[in-house]
């Protein structure tokens, strides 16, 4: 697992060219997931909470209908770390 170290700018900038969709928003690593309708939106939803309890960190999260929102940020660390981009690269493997 990735050690836990808070991104400069710099290390952001290059990380998001690796990480397709993914943006920062509000500080926060973030993206939107679209899928056919809610059943699959869910479906990932489930495979995204085996991840974060897995790796023992817990997106900022919203479902609304076909939709699933995910934003990433460690909290004890003031911002985006490693950890942040190993979880979405964890997620982005789930998409098909």
């Amino acid at each position: 697992m990735t050690e836990r170290k808070k991104l400069s700018d710099s290390e952001l900038t290059g990380t998001l060219k690796s990480l397709s969709g993914w943006s920062i928003r509000d500080g926060k690593l973030h993206k939107e997931f679209k899928f056919d309708n809610f059943v699959h939106a869910f479906g990932f939803m489930s495979k995204v909470a085996l991840i974060a309890e897995k790796m023992n960190h817990h997106p900022d999260w919203s479902n609304v209908y076909n939709r699933v929102t995910i934003d990433l940020v460690t909290h004890d660390l003031g911002g985006i770390s490693s950890f942040d981009v190993e979880f979405a690269s964890r997620v982005q493997q789930l998409q098909p």
